[in-house]
C-alpha cells in the first residue's frame, strides 16, 4: 500500500472518528427537560442527600444501594409522599439513622425528591436502547 492512499486512509478515519464523537457527545444535550423542576431548595436537598451519603443505602433513577428503597418516585407512589417522607428523614427507621436534620433540611430534602419523582422513572419497563448506548422509555401506544 502506498504512503499516499495509507494517509488518506487515516485521516478519512480520522475525520469519521471527529463527526461520530461530535455527534455522541451533543446528541441530547441541548436542553435538559428536569431545570425548571429543581428549585434552590431542591439544590440545596440534593447537597444534602450527598453531604449524608444518601445514595450508599437508596436507589435514585435505579442506581445506589439495596439497603433502603428506592427513592426515584416515592413523592408519587400511592399510599406514600411528602409526609410519609418528612416523617422517614425526620426519625429515621431501624436501619436508618436519624440524621438529627432541622426542618429547613428536612424540606429541603422534600423537596429534592420531588424533583427526583418528576424526571424519573424507576424501574423502567418499556425501555430502547439507542444505536449511541443511551436509554430511552418507550411510549405506551
Amino acid at each position: 500500500m502506498s504512503t499516499r492512499l495509507k494517509r488518506l486512509v487515516f485521516w478519512s478515519l480520522f475525520l469519521l472518528f471527529v463527526i461520530d464523537a461530535a455527534v455522541i457527545y451533543t446528541l441530547g444535550t441541548e436542553n435538559d427537560s428536569g431545570k425548571g423542576f429543581l428549585s434552590e431548595e431542591a439544590k440545596e436537598g440534593k447537597l444534602l442527600f450527598q453531604k449524608y451519603n444518601c445514595i450508599s443505602c437508596h436507589q435514585i433513577y435505579g442506581l445506589g444501594g439495596y439497603m433502603g428503597p428506592d427513592l426515584t418516585n416515592v413523592m408519587s407512589t400511592s399510599g406514600k409522599g411528602e409526609l410519609y417522607v418528612k416523617s422517614f428523614i425526620q426519625n429515621g427507621t431501624q436501619r436508618m439513622p436519624d440524621f438529627q436534620l432541622n426542618e429547613k433540611e428536612i424540606n429541603a430534602l422534600t423537596e429534592y425528591l420531588r424533583y427526583v419523582d418528576k424526571t424519573g422513572i424507576s424501574p423502567v419497563i418499556n425501555f430502547e436502547i439507542e444505536y449511541d448506548g443511551t436509554i430511552t422509555q418507550k411510549s405506551n401506544q
